[in-house]
């Protein structure tokens, strides 16, 4: 029987690593996908270290940068001919507005734009699988975050909060609008909220700057392994065999924002996501 191979984004730390623990447990392959060699080395270590097992492996693949999806995409599949399993965990928050080295603002370009290309550029290897399943996380966030065509990127005002609400809506329009595109495929995609959850998702990756700040939180939040639960469900669980197109809190289906579930919104989105990533 040939086990399942699962990528994991942001897989080194927080809800990626938990993540990537628990479907390990489930003798799952997985794929930590990491931009950091030395913290994705570490982590790797640590899954085998917990879990007992060796049926995980590590790439490394910035999500800031078209090209270093493109060759990770170009390496994957040299070694790997389907993928059952895609979860699209990796988040940023800056509190200062940043561009990735495609010019696009950082919250958006790698919360979202980052995995819209990774997850089209793994579709045939998905659709190559007896059943795969995509799981995005995004967030409650996505209420309160809207759509700007004229200044996508935030080069007039920068509001971390905006722009986080941004990503996290826009984690959502392309799950609604992949779920159309994979409708009569063997691909399922859904999309879930983890909850409040303690992680370092709002450290400054090069400074170390909030960590303090997350440390004083800890006590008033889900743990990293409470919020990968629903990742994990939804990932393995018969329950949502079949089930595409929603939205997970707590591993219960949940509403989404007018905006989030606007067909032309999807649609102008998705051909805009298309757009800003075909370089």
């Amino acid at each position: 029987m040939v086990a399942k191979v699962a990528i994991v984004t942001g897989a080194n730390s927080g809800m990626g690593l938990e993540t990537t623990i628990g479907l390990v447990n489930k003798n799952v392959k997985v794929i930590m996908l990491c931009r950091s060699k030395i913290r994705g080395e570490a982590a790797l270590q640590k899954v085998k270290a917990i879990t007992g097992k060796e049926n995980v492996d590590l790439m490394l693949c910035d999500l800031s940068s078209i090209k270093s999806i493109d060759d990770f995409v170009a390496t994957f599949s040299s070694k790997y001919h389907h993928l059952d399993l895609l979860i699209n965990n990796a988040g940023v928050v800056t509190i200062k507005r940043q561009e990735t080295v495609d010019g696009f603002e950082m919250m958006l370009g790698v919360n979202h734009l980052g995995h819209f290309h990774l997850t089209n550029q793994l579709l045939e290897a998905l659709k190559a699988s007896a059943a795969a399943r995509i799981v995005i996380v995004s967030s409650g966030a996505h209420k309160w975050g809207k759509i700007d065509f004229s200044d996508p990127f935030f080069k007039k005002s920068f509001n971390v909060a905006k722009g986080y609400g941004r990503s996290k809506l826009a984690n959502l329009l392309f799950m609604k609008g992949l779920h159309e595109r994979v409708a009569h495929t063997n691909v399922t995609v859904n999309a879930l909220h983890p909850g409040a959850v303690a992680t370092n998702i709002g450290v400054d990756r090069e400074t170390g700057f909030g960590g303090k700040v997350v440390k004083l939180l800890v006590p008033f939040f889900k743990t990293a392994e409470q919020g990968a639960e629903t990742a994990i469900y939804l990932a393995t669980s018969a329950d949502v065999e079949g089930i595409s197109g929603e939205y997970f809190i707590d591993k219960k289906k949940a509403p989404v924002s007018k905006r989030a579930s606007d067909p032309q919104l999807i649609e102008h989105f998705w051909r805009w996501s298309i757009d800003q990533t075909t370089l």
